[in-house]
């Protein structure tokens, strides 16, 4: 496998990156690999020599490569691994189950390099992804997956998915597609018209509860929000297989011989579709709906206006393959709630206070449904990626390398 030095200081410092904190003797590498299905991905490995133990770091849709947790790891004593997948930077293309190869690539490369205890640090939606995972390596290989919730095939059951022995979760949300269904506008009527607008379900709206100085929606409106967004979920899911339905269809009838012009252009035709306003979880605009030290507004932003409306955001660009693998809160099985009744590994979660993106109701459901009794939460002041709340106060990044290095102290292979 091509491996190859490099500086992870040079032009890759930034905010979560504290480089003062890296041991002396520390050799960093980049790897290049190739999943069971033939995709590459690259990797970065960064040890002392010696270890035994390895934590490893992946996201979904970034390339963490200067994590801030990293120093933390490799002060508790393992090596860290930190892992892009096929489809960083590339919402349009990301399919978890595909994902969930790639992340075998990593673990199978670690295997083979000697590290006799794998360790799966998933910081938001990195934890979903690791849930996944975990889930599909606890089963036999004949009962994992075999396709995408699109039908695409997935060689899940050909994959050696080395079974991690300890699983840790910072800031973990439910998975990107429940993330994306609470954060969805229900007052859109027309998913070809981002202006179009239900007036009775505009979470933005003065007469539904909305200030710039704070939001309070009342229970009923909060309830039939949750509702319409469930629906609208329910429709683009529709739209979605309807997408996919037809170009098989097309190839189908291709592969007979049955095809013209127009049935060939449908067979090779990828759809591609906008999700209009995608940044409008109530729970960021009324902070007394499970109230926590977080401030008014998103991960996005301060002026819904501007957020919901802008090109960021969840989910903005989807294929059907991609909304019904990663941002269908209904279809997407990339959650953790439901993959962790499954997860009997040994588990430590993080919840940050000021979380924007993760809530503590649905972190303490999670917490619950881990089937393991070996768990354990710890609470950290922090936002949503462990800056701190007020100015001169800690970073809650150095206090959640803390606890996991109190968590990992006498569970890691020394």
């Amino acid at each position: 496998m091509p491996e190859r030095a490099f500086e992870p200081l040079a032009g890759l410092r930034g905010a979560q990156w504290n480089e003062d904190r890296l041991p002396g003797g520390l050799v960093a590498t980049v790897h290049t690999l190739t999943t069971v299905d033939g995709a590459n991905v690259t990797g970065y490995l960064y040890r002392r020599g010696g270890e035994k133990a390895v934590c490893c770091l992946m996201h979904p849709r970034e390339i963490l490569a200067t994590h801030y947790l990293v120093p933390e790891l490799l002060d508790a004593g393992a090596a860290a691994w930190v892992q892009g997948s096929r489809s960083a930077g590339n919402d349009l293309r990301l399919e978890h189950e595909l994902a969930v190869l790639d992340v075998d690539a990593g673990t199978a490369f670690l295997k083979d390099r000697g590290y006799d205890q794998i360790v799966l640090v998933g910081n938001s939606g990195g934890a979903g992804l690791y849930a996944y995972y975990t889930e599909q390596a606890n089963l036999a290989p004949t009962s994992r997956e075999t396709k995408t919730p699109a039908g695409r095939p997935v060689k899940l059951a050909d994959a050696p998915m080395a079974r991690p022995a300890l699983l840790v979760f910072v800031a973990p949300h439910p998975g990107q597609g429940l993330l994306l269904m609470n954060s969805l506008d229900p007052s859109v009527t027309d998913e070809n018209d981002p202006l179009s607008v239900d007036p009775s379900l505009f979470p933005f709206s003065t007469a539904n509860g909305y200030s710039p100085d704070g939001a309070r929606y009342t229970p009923d409106f909060v309830a039939r929000y949750r509702t319409e967004q469930r629906a609208r979920v329910e429709r683009i899911d529709a739209a979605a297989r309807e997408m996919v339905r037809v170009r098989m269809a097309a190839r189908k009838a291709g592969k007979v011989g049955d095809a013209d012009e127009i049935t060939r252009l449908t067979a090779g035709w990828q759809q591609i579709f906008d999700v209009p306003r995608t940044d409008a979880d109530l729970r960021n605009w009324d902070l007394t709906i499970d109230p926590t030290d977080r401030s008014f507004g998103s991960l996005w932003g301060r002026d819904p206006f501007k957020t919901n409306m802008n090109g960021v955001g969840f989910g903005k660009v989807c294929t059907p393959e991609s909304w019904l693998s990663t941002w269908s809160g209904l279809t997407s099985k990339a959650g953790i709630l439901r993959c962790a009744p499954t997860i009997d590994q040994p588990t430590f979660v993080i919840r940050y206070t000021a979380d924007a993106c993760v809530f503590p109701k649905e972190l303490e459901e999670i917490f619950g449904a881990f089937a393991t009794s070996d768990k354990d939460l710890a609470v950290v002041r922090g936002t949503h990626h462990g800056q701190p709340i007020a100015a001169g106060e800690p970073s809650g990044q150095e206090l959640a390398g803390q606890a996991i290095r109190g968590w990992l102290k006498d569970r890691l292979s020394t």
